[in-house]
This record gives C-alpha cells, structure tokens and sequence, in this order.
C-alpha cells in the first residue's frame, strides 16, 4: 500500500434557510463514501462541514418567523446536523459560517487581499426598496418581461420566453419583498480584482484540478475576460461587516468557502490539529472540495484566486457532480419526488439510497437520475438476493456443524483469488470516484460466489453420509467471500459493514481483507439488511406530496410550485373538471398541521371532507356557513391526517389567501361553468 496521506476534505455547505432533500444527499453521500474509503486504505483524513448561515434570504426568513437570524440559524443547523447524523455522513466537525472563526478568516484574508491591491471600490447604481429600505438583488425584483410581456417574472430573466435583461428593463417592476416600486439609488461597492488572476486561473484549471468538462467550461469563461467581482452588500444584511467599511458586509459567496477553513480550524483547536499543515501554500496535505455544477464558478474562479492571494494553498481538485432528477424528470412538488431528507428517512433505510446514488456516481458531472421502481429492485436484487444471501445460506451450516468455527481449508483457492485480487480495481474505481464501476465489479463477484454455492449445494451435501467436512470447507469459504463482498462496499453501507463485523467477529481493513479468516470463530448470524417494500416507496411518495401542499399552501403556488409554467391542456382537458358550489358546514382545526384547516362541504346533498392550507388567513369559526367553489371531481387523496375528497379555490398575494366566492342566490351543489 502506498504511503499515509494526510487529506482534508469538504462539502459544499448547506444554506441555513430550508430542510435538506434528496439532491443534497447526492453530494454528501459522494463525499461520505470517498472519505470512508481512504480512512479503510489506513489514510489520515479529515471531513468538515458547515452550514452557509448569511444572506439577505436568512436575514427574510428570521423576519418572516418573528425570530432572530441567530435563532433561525441554530435552529436549521440542528435539522442539518440530525440528517447528516442519520444519513450516516460521517463529518469530523459540523460548524457554521456564523462563527468567530469564520469572522477572524474571513477577515484576515479580505486585509490581505486588499493590502495586495486586489480590492477595488466604485459608486455602482441599484434598485432600492423604498419601504423595506434595503438594496435587492434581481432575485427580489418581479415585474412583466420586456419580450414577451409574461407577468411575475423574475428581475434577470423571464421564465416564459428565457429572455435575459437588467431589472431596470422590467415592465411594472415591484420588490418581491414589499411590492414597493423600486427607485434607483447610488452605493458604494467593494470588488475584489479577479481579471488579474487570469493567467494563473488558465493554469490551475489545467493542472487536473478540475474535471476536464469543467475545465472547457472555465476556458469559455476565461476566453471571454473576467470581471471583477462584488463582494460587498449594503445594510440590512445578515453577515460579517467589512474592516474599515461601516455599514458594509461581506457578500455571502466571500464567507462561504473560507468556512471551509473556519470549520476546519475549529476542529484544530478541539482535537490539537495543526491547521497551518493544512493550509501553508507549500503544504503537502491533499484538499478536496466536492461540489455540484451550479457553483463552479465560485469555487473554481473566485475561490483559488482569493486563496493565492492571501498566500494560502490552493485546492488539490474539485470534484464536481451532476443533479438529481427523479424517475427522468425534474424533482416535482407535485409529483411528490421533491424528497426531503426527512421524509425519506422516515419510510426508508439510508442505506438503500446510499447503494443506489454508488451504483449510478461516476467521476463525471451527468446528472443522475432516481428512478424508484429500479431503486427498489436494484437494492433487492444486490444487496438482499445477493450478497447477504451469501452469508445467509452459509452461517448456518458452519453453526450447527462446527460450532462456528470457520474451517482451515479454501476449498476453492482459484475463486478465492479471483474475488480477493479485485481489490486493487475496486480501490481505483473508489480513489477515481467511479463509484458505479466499483459497484458493478463487486456484484459481478457476488455473482460467482453465488453460483459456486449454488454448484455445490451444500444444503444437499450435508445430507450425504461423509460430507459433513467437504460442508463446512464449502461454507467458511462462502463466509469468507461476503466478507471480501462487505470489505468491499463498507464505504458506502457503513451500519451494514457494522453489523457484519459482529457476525464474522472481525473487522474489516482494506489490508485485512487480503488474509481469509481461518479456524476462527462467527456469531450466529441475524439479517443484515430487509427487502425495500414498494408500499413504503409509496408512502414516502405521497408524504412528500403532503409536505408540498402543507408548504405551498400560504403561497398559493399549488402543485406546480417547482414548474413556473404548468403544461399545456386543449379544452376537452379542461371541461372535465368539474367545479361546484359548496357551502362550509364545518371547519376545524388540524392537529399536527401549521397549515391545513379541516372543512367539511356541502355539495348539494353530499358531504365532503377536504383539508385545506388557509390556516393563515382564516380561523375557523369564520368559515362556517360561507359559500366558496370546489373541484368535485379530484380523485380522493389519502394524507397523513385523513382523506381529502377534493379542493376548494383561492386566490392570493402577499397580503393573505381569498377562498373564491359565488354570487349571493348561488345554492350547494350548484356546477360553475
């Protein structure tokens, strides 16, 4: 084995604003799963983690609750912290940027950069809210697209035509935040000099340190010149106030990475680390930052610049991976495939998405697609019909034969060697982050392990008068390739591995893994892993749509919340929904809900039960006795607190819900036409 490499290694950190879902767990397992493996080679390596806790958006959402943003970032941090934890992430340290450390780095590196004259400042001219009396970023500027007229678009490109342009070209623009009309008004920026760090960027992004996809992308944007970039917000702004500059912060995309190095030092001075090691420009340790393709920029651009100039090592690669799509789309609210980490974690295994995310990751940024009927097959096919079966068939013939006790004997030494000398493959394949490659080579050897003991049956050879001892030769052999198979895979099913180290009263290196374990004693054997049941796949589905209605409810974004345009229907689409009149009997509470209100309707003779997010804007005793408008014929859809047998319309903004009301005279029951 090659010698002790000393790695840090880092994820791209969570934003403290909403819950994880299943396109983060993507990212983390890959960081998780290269990090097990090298600490298995014997390596010494450090993962840290932090959450991204700055931000206008942070600053909006603590208003939005009533809460401090301190209190708002301690309480996500805790949400992200427990998923990580029963993810089975394996993180040495989980900070956040809102930390003394974070402060003091983020400091010191923005004084270095300016003393080296890679800090410029300049009067720039931006929208401005009059009423919320801060400065918006386009994302908080809505209006009517120049192009193509659609309202409610966004301040730097319309999402109907896909026209760019500067939120001064908005039609009608208003603040998302107050839906003032913004005035325009003059500010003073700070920008940090990334054009002069061109020629040095052209040489990094070649030097393997990227993926070479990534780094064609970087030329493009190499090619096409550098701009300098604005690393300074105006207050209001949660976040670090810049030294010398008063009533300035850092803009949250300067902090973020340098968290990478304030969690890490946080973790130095617990455990006695030295972080200068780690960080030095000439260090030898080895960096690795795992990232998705949306914020290569940042950290492929910006970030190795920053870090040259304030005389800091550079990162040794970034690994950068696709998104997730779900069963070949988008993840869908409505659908019920926006899974948030929670919600999978309260139906599903983690275990079950870790193989699955292994077997389709490879080193390069294509997406990777969910799909969850080969999700529930895979699994089963893989991990219950074909690796555990190998110990399951064998463990008991070893008990009960000799008290167990593995025999002394390989019975098949060429088979032996044959799944013994992958591991030098498999290692590359995990050292390359080709985690699929890996994962189809280990269960090609699970494959010929099955069908030798399907060969020898020992099942009848224990039948047969003298064979007892050819039995067990058969089976410490079958023992001792599931412990090859689960070497193999332990650094993407960590409890599983666990669970398997006290069956076979061993644990499993990669260097121990080469030696077969002989005359050595198991533990009776007990089932290491359950087939995925399609229900709970359901389940989990149909959570998740709950979880979406329950969130969009306040907004009146529906089920399309995730699709700014839903798709296109004729009129025979159209005439099949039936709406109704209905009249409110009763409307209750819903216990466990923040936002649904329970309402039993009236439609002409017929009652209906229908849960509903107007929690908000009405009370209950308010709603008895109105009249308002249904879709009658919304096939019924069972959530977690009952059966919803259809859907009551409303309209809304930002200033509350409308459930929709006939004309007085319209009578329960009554078809809307």
């Amino acid at each position: 084995m090659s010698s002790k490499r000393q790695i840090l290694v880092t994820n791209a950190l969570p934003y403290a604003n909403a819950a994880l879902h299943l396109g983060h767990i993507l990212e983390y397992t890959q960081t998780d799963v290269w990090v097990r493996f090298q600490r298995m080679r014997g390596h010494e390596c450090y993962y840290v983690s932090a959450d991204d806790a700055h931000g206008t958006a942070i600053m909006l959402k603590a208003d939005e609750k009533g809460i401090s943003a301190e209190q708002h970032i301690a309480d996500m941090r805790a949400i992200h912290e427990a998923d990580f934890r029963d993810f089975l992430i394996g993180v040495d340290n989980y900070h956040s940027t809102h930390s003394e450390e974070n402060r003091e780095l983020s400091e010191l590196i923005y004084n270095r950069l300016n003393d080296n004259g890679h800090i410029a400042k300049r009067e720039i001219t931006q929208a401005f809210d009059p009423e919320k009396n801060l400065f918006l970023a386009d994302r908080y500027i809505k209006g009517t697209c120049p192009k193509c007229k659609t309202d409610d678009q966004y301040g730097d490109n319309c999402e109907a035509c896909g026209a760019t342009y500067a939120p001064t070209d908005l039609i009608n623009p208003v603040s998302a935040i107050s839906g003032a009309t913004p005035i325009e008004k003059e500010s003073t920026h700070y920008f940090f000099k990334l054009p002069e760090f061109t020629e040095f960027l052209q040489e990094w992004t070649r030097s393997g340190a990227v993926q070479t996809e990534v780094a064609n992308k970087l030329g493009e944007w190499l090619d096409s010149g550098l701009q300098e970039w604005d690393i300074s917000r105006d207050a209001p702004y949660f976040g670090f106030e810049i030294p010398n500059a008063p009533g300035k912060y850092f803009y949250v995309w300067l902090d973020a990475p340098i968290g990478y190095m304030a969690a890490f030092k946080n973790l130095c001075d617990r455990d006695d680390i030295d972080f200068d090691q780690y960080w030095a420009p000439d260090s030898t340790t080895e960096l690795y930052h795992f990232i998705g393709k949306d914020i290569v920029n940042f950290h492929a651009l910006f970030w190795p610049a920053m870090l040259k100039s304030a005389n800091y090592r550079t990162p040794t690669k970034v690994c950068v991976h696709g998104f997730v799509t779900v069963n070949g789309k988008k993840m869908s609210k409505s659908r019920g495939t926006f899974i948030n980490a929670r919600c999978y974690l309260d139906h599903l295994n983690p275990e079950y998405l870790r193989y699955y995310y292994a077997s389709k990751l490879s080193g390069s940024v294509e997406d990777i697609d969910l799909n969850l009927e080969d999700f529930v097959q895979k699994v089963n096919s893989d991990l219950v019909g074909k690796v555990v079966n190998i110990a399951s068939r064998c463990a008991k013939f070893v008990a009960n034969g000799n008290n167990g006790v593995l025999s002394g004997n390989i019975e098949n030494p060429e088979l032996w060697e044959q799944v013994r000398g992958a591991a030098d493959s498999i290692a590359q394949h995990y050292e390359n982050r080709d985690y699929g490659k890996a994962i189809r080579e280990i269960m090609a050897q699970a494959d010929a392990s099955n069908e030798y003991i399907a060969a020898k049956e020992p099942w009848k050879l224990n039948k047969v008068e003298g064979k007892q001892q050819e039995v067990q030769d058969i089976c410490s052999l079958g023992i001792n390739l599931f412990r090859l198979l689960l070497g193999y895979l332990k650094p993407v099913l960590p409890a599983m591995a666990a669970e398997g180290e006290a069956f076979l009263n061993s644990e499993l290196s990669w260097d121990s893994l080469q030696q077969p374990l002989s005359e050595h004693s198991i533990n009776p054997f007990k089932p290491l892993m359950q087939r995925i049941e399609k229900d709970r796949v359901d389940a989990m589905v149909e959570a998740s749509k709950d979880e979406a209605a329950q969130a969009a409810a306040p907004q009146l974004e529906g089920p399309l919340a995730d699709d700014p345009i839903a798709d296109e229907i004729n009129f025979d689409d159209f005439i099949k929904v039936d709406l109704r009149v209905a009249q409110i009997l009763k409307a209750s509470h819903v216990e466990g809900a923040e936002k649904l209100l329970q309402l039993t309707l009236d439609i002409g003779g017929e009652t209906r039960n229908v849960f509903s997010g107007i929690k908000s804007s009405y009370k209950p005793e308010d709603l008895e006795g109105r009249l308002t408008v249904m879709v009658a014929n919304l096939a019924p859809r069972k959530m977690r607190f009952g059966m919803s047998e259809g859907m009551v319309l409303a309209a809304g903004d930002k200033q509350g819900i409308y459930l929709l009301e006939p004309d007085s005279g319209a009578q329960p029951g009554q078809r809307v036409t």
